[in-house]
């Protein structure tokens, strides 16, 4: 489950709240119907079990003639599509009841008016993980509900590490995990046996790959992107934390044991031994490449503090300002992400837990690797800054990643971090 792009929020941000504004609910002959987006299509794996779910929807709640109608907007690869649909309705007050929404977007999407609160009317919040809770909440009110729950770390494929004389049982684990130095001594041996890069980042992502999977080495290293109160980064991303995460992935590039134009699907063809990624690369791999024996290790970490940290959070559902049903649109969220929904999202599609009373469930049934991630995850898990900044913040970021990654034009780590966070400053101060 690809969850790395994020759309242009540019539109988005220019409407200020809209109100109660017409949508596409109805309430024709006494009945009502609470209409939902969704960004995936209808015949991935995803998307047949959100139908599953609506159809179950539509039948526990008939007697209540209420009828749940679901539109799939799949995602074009530039992240566009959806997002474009999105943007379109708020021009013409033609929202739905429910939408879909990636994480980090949240705090844009409370600040213009596009979702509302759910605390009046979802009540068992406790059952939440504190990571979803933190992704959904703006300014102490939760918006939004995370569907699952995800994160990233390195896959490795067994056989080419033993070829190289790696002992397997010496890897790194959560509790005890390597730092970048012993990374970088693991890399350079697989690089030297294979004369390949040892491992694909995916650094010629041009989208939110980039700081979902990298900001984790800033936090690592003991720097951050925005001050707590969220309203500086200009001398908090341009600090020496900062540039010592830089200055490691430069490292990767510049002695060749990663590469900005990998072999397409290069591990899942057995080309490079490693690849970093995310959870729902156990789904491709058990669909599509069930012959490559491999498995999970955690990120490395600074050496300077020995921190394990690790990206969180994902899609979430949420209710529109616009809804005239909101009780029932509330309704429909808190179904689309409840036990039930999320045990069979996680079987579908190896999808990380979003609540205590399914992890119970699931963690008896996760292989080896899925408890990997769900171990990092609850022990080190980190979400993206919520702000209404964050589509500028993550923009940069992702540029600042592409300019430190020309190595060979001399590029300065610390000009290029100055340079890149005026663009964001600049963008908290219009946002707030």
């Amino acid at each position: 489950m690809k969850r790395w792009m994020l759309g242009s929020l540019s539109l988005l941000l220019m409407f200020a709240v809209w109100g109660c504004n017409k949508n596409e609910s109805a309430n024709s002959g006494g009945k009502k119907t609470i209409s939902m987006w969704v960004h995936v299509s209808d015949d991935n794996e995803e998307g047949k079990v959100y139908k599953k779910r609506v159809d179950a929807f539509n039948k526990k709640y008939a007697s209540e003639n209420v009828e749940a109608k679901i539109e799939f907007i799949p995602r074009s690869g530039n992240g566009g599509g959806y997002e474009d649909k999105v943007n379109a309705a708020l021009t013409t007050n033609t929202l739905p009841d429910v939408i879909t929404l990636d994480g980090p977007n949240t705090a844009a999407y409370a600040k213009s008016g596009v979702i509302a609160p759910l605390d009046e009317y979802v009540k068992d919040q406790d059952d939440l993980l504190p990571s979803i809770k933190q992704q959904g909440t703006y300014q102490d009110k939760l918006y939004a509900i995370g569907v699952s729950e995800s994160s990233v770390g390195i896959y490795y494929n067994k056989k080419m590490l033993k070829d190289a004389g790696i002992d397997l049982k010496t890897l790194p684990t959560v509790k005890d995990p390597w730092t970048w130095k012993e990374f970088l001594a693991l890399c350079k041996k697989l690089k030297n046996k294979y004369d390949k890069p040892a491992i694909d980042m995916q650094l010629q992502s041009k989208d939110e790959i980039l700081t979902y999977a990298l900001l984790p080495f800033v936090w690592s290293a003991g720097g951050d992107i925005l001050s707590e109160n969220g309203k500086k980064t200009d001398g908090v991303f341009n600090k020496k934390p900062t540039a010592d995460a830089m200055t490691f992935i430069q490292t990767m590039l510049k002695e060749g044991y990663t590469t900005r134009t990998p072999v397409k699907q290069a591990f899942e063809t057995e080309k490079y031994p490693m690849k970093m990624s995310g959870v729902w690369t156990i789904t491709d791999l058990k669909t599509n490449f069930s012959n490559v024996d491999y498995g999970v290790m955690p990120y490395p970490v600074s050496p300077k503090t020995k921190k394990l940290v690790s990206p969180s959070g994902s899609w979430q559902f949420a209710m529109t300002q616009a809804s005239e049903n909101k009780e029932w649109a509330a309704r429909l969220v808190d179904w689309m992400t409840n036990k039930d929904s999320n045990i069979e999202l996680s079987r579908s599609i190896a999808a990380l837990p979003v609540r205590y009373s399914s992890e119970k469930v699931l963690t008896k049934e996760f292989s080896d690797e899925m408890n990997v991630f769900m171990q990092q995850l609850k022990e080190t898990g980190h979400a993206r800054p919520v702000t209404p900044a964050y589509p500028q913040i993550t923009r940069a970021f992702q540029q600042t990643i592409d300019d430190i990654s020309f190595y060979d034009q001399n590029q300065d780590i610390q000009k290029v971090l100055d340079t890149r966070v005026k663009e964001m400053q600049s963008a908290i101060d219009k946002a707030n």
